[in-house]
């Protein structure tokens, strides 16, 4: 792979986002108004929370009913038993329950904290966000409309916030990818003393997705940055699943 400097632009602008919005065409229009052309080989890292609200995956609590089993793990704790309804409905499996906090795999196939459902950067009080039911198949339809007129390819990334075992605080990561290899392998190759590397895979999907919230951040209402300099390889075929463990070779299962 070669090396290169690596830049990284906030697209700043982006309005509020309502369901039915056409997230490419925003994402053009902005790149326009700030004067940022792309070129061949820039990602475009989206935070999730502004492809859920354009697919209308915002949920209004009130129209929840929570179950039995959503009343009773949430006594004790802070979370709404309308939200707790909500982790269970979007939940394959529940991995651990501790301290008011659901370690869920969704059906996506990822494992998070309350099955990736929140309420932060949504209005309204009683509002919480869902994780895009297909992020691969969100990115990939906001690729085809960016890339529609510009005659070379460019890469997405739908990114989250998701917390990790042994390490404190969070990071981004991709949960939807369009356009490019997720992963770097150097199984095969030998470093300079000469060993061989046998397992070494880079989720690059991932490092990109964290980089990206250093110009974003949390706050500042900046959901949409492009990333210029990293060397793809383009692949159109590419999948989330790519970077899901499997089973039979996840120790900690």
């Amino acid at each position: 792979m070669t090396k290169s400097n690596i830049n990284i632009y906030a697209l700043e602008g982006i309005p509020e986002i309502h369901a039915g919005d056409n997230l490419g065409e925003i994402i053009i229009r902005q790149l326009q108004i700030q004067d940022l052309v792309l070129e061949d080989g820039d990602i475009i890292v989206i935070a999730q929370k502004i492809v859920s609200k354009s697919e209308g995956r915002v949920i209004d609590l009130n129209n929840v009913k929570p179950s039995g089993l959503a009343v009773t793990l949430s006594k004790g704790h802070r979370r709404d038993a309308r939200h707790t309804e909500l982790i269970l409905q979007e939940s394959k499996r529940i991995v651990r329950m501790e301290r008011g906090i659901i370690i869920s795999e969704t059906h996506h196939g990822f494992t998070c904290a309350n099955a990736g459902i929140d309420a932060s950067n949504i209005p309204g009080s009683d509002h919480v966000a869902l994780l895009p039911i297909d992020p691969d198949s969100s990115a990939r339809m906001i690729r085809s409309i960016i890339q529609k007129d510009l005659g070379f390819s460019v890469g997405v990334i739908i990114s989250d916030t998701f917390g990790r075992p042994w390490r404190t605080a969070a990071v981004n990561v991709a949960i939807g990818i369009a356009g490019f290899n997720p992963i770097v392998s150097y199984v095969g190759e030998s470093d300079e003393y000469g060993n061989k590397l046998y397992t070494s895979q880079i989720n690059v999907a991932d490092e990109l997705s964290a980089a990206a919230e250093l110009v974003t951040g949390k706050l500042d209402s900046i959901p949409v940055s492009v990333i210029r300099g990293f060397p793809i390889e383009v692949m159109e075929n590419a999948s989330l699943n790519m970077l899901i463990r499997d089973p039979d070779k996840d120790l900690f299962r």
